[in-house]
């Protein structure tokens, strides 16, 4: 089977990486041509554990091409892949201008039946956009071709992307005809050979049921932040509390750890969206209205905590900052609560110094001159006048604390990820912070 690939960012090229290590011929197209070169010259754009290797060895075996040609991409193509972006409007809209661009595309270049499956986060109707466009680049060409067209919403983390795709929790097709749905169920049959559900459903449901997903662990993400704010008031430990919640088989232990907030390209885009269809429909989300709201007061929690530190001055201070990307294991900066903390700082005098073992060429192209950047995590606080962890990456775990108190000008941490112990950091000499525990004690 020979299929395309549209978009060659973070969801189009794990997708098409990975169908073709199951041996599918896969062509992934962009209109990026620097990115297509660097693909076709082995340089990956994007940072993902095991993503390197895998294009390349699949390049070798010539199962993966690259191009800007979609006309040459839908040679002998029986499914059509749509993973262009869908960037926030200013009203927090999707912008499926790529979206029907690509649809256009397929229907001006397209010869025979073609499934077109939309692997981008859309919201609900989208599909009915998508099939109109094609149909009205087929009228306009005087040609009657058989098509249809789907919703696969991803489910990918970054960071775990590659395993998530090979070895999916479930796989969600939205569909309205039984050969499209013969067409996904060969494709997706090496991915469930293990037990792995298939979730056929109609399209709008598919479109859907993304936006809830991502939605729902954005609640528990915000819902828990507001309870560690309340934690600390009343004198709770908020990791008692996750603990004692999170053994509840209702709830579970995911997604439910404090911290300055979420962040990335789905999460903040997402909410956003889906309040905004809703809103469409003249009906109040009133939950995820919240659940953003809590989530952009949380980026700047930790920031009120420095402030607080020294008595409402910080200029002059040099802030040492460990982690710029919004999770660990990507180099993604998007919304993340490190660009925020930034901001503030600066804006408060004070000085920054960041290290990141994976997001520092981001964090140079999106912060410029506006901060320093550290050679190594002690480099970043050589002379600072405190520590924040910003991003728990696994080498900040378990540092030489001797060396950061040598390094520091004065023994204070500022955790934003709740990763260190509070009795034994205390032992340790330091003044430490962190969310949801009054450390005061």
């Amino acid at each position: 089977m020979k299929i395309a690939i549209v978009g060659s960012g973070y969801v189009g090229l794990v997708t098409g990486t990975c169908f073709s290590e199951v041996g599918i011929e896969v062509t992934c197209v962009d209109i990026d041509k620097k990115k297509i070169d660097n693909l076709n010259n082995g340089i990956i754009p994007i940072y993902e554990p095991g993503l390197e290797e895998m294009v390349h060895r699949n390049v070798k075996k010539g199962r993966l091409h690259f191009t800007t040609n979609i006309t040459e991409a839908l040679e002998d193509c029986e499914v059509l892949f749509s993973a262009v972006g869908t960037p926030p409007d200013e009203d927090g809209s999707a912008d499926l201008q790529y979206v029907l661009s690509v649809a256009r595309d397929c229907g001006k270049n397209m010869k025979d039946y073609l499934l077109i499956v939309t692997k981008s986060t859309v919201p609900v109707g989208t599909a009915k956009k998508v099939k109109k466009a094609v149909q009205e680049e087929l009228d306009k060409r005087g040609v009657n071709i058989e098509f249809d067209v789907a919703s696969n919403p991803e489910f990918l983390k970054e960071g775990a992307a590659v395993d998530d795709f090979l070895k999916p929790d479930r796989i969600v097709v939205g569909l309205e005809s039984p050969r499209a749905e013969e067409l996904m169920k060969s494709l997706y049959k090496p991915f469930t050979l293990n037990g792995h559900p298939v979730i056929f459903m109609d399209i709008t449901s598919a479109e859907m049921t993304k936006y809830a997903a991502n939605s729902m662990l954005a609640t528990k993400i915000s819902f828990m932040n507001d309870i560690a704010n309340l934690c600390e008031i009343v004198g709770a430990d908020i990791n008692n509390v996750r603990r004692g919640i999170g053994s509840d088989s209702r709830i579970g232990n995911k997604f439910i750890y404090p911290g300055i907030g979420y962040g990335g390209s789905c999460f903040p885009k997402d909410v956003k969206a889906l309040i905004h269809t809703a809103d469409d429909y003249k009906y109040s989300l009133r939950v995820l209205k919240a659940v953003e709201e809590v989530n952009d007061d949380q980026k700047s929690v930790m920031y009120h905590k420095i402030l607080n530190f020294y008595k409402g001055d910080l200029k002059g201070k040099m802030i040492g900052m460990w982690g710029l990307s919004f999770k660990p294991q990507t180099d993604d900066m998007r919304e993340a609560p490190s660009l925020v903390l930034i901001k503030k700082l600066l804006e408060a005098g004070a000085k920054v110094k960041a290290y990141d073992p994976v997001a520092m060429h981001e964090g140079k192209r999106i912060l410029g001159n506006s901060i320093e950047y550290a050679e190594d995590q002690y480099d970043a606080i050589i002379d600072a006048d405190g520590l924040l962890l910003v991003t728990e990456w696994p080498e900040f775990k378990f540092p030489n604390f001797n060396i950061i108190r040598k390094l520091l000008k004065e023994p204070v941490i500022f955790d934003g990820r709740n990763i260190y112990d509070v009795q034994e950091i205390k032992r340790k000499g330091f003044t430490y912070f962190c969310i949801g525990i009054d450390t005061s004690k």
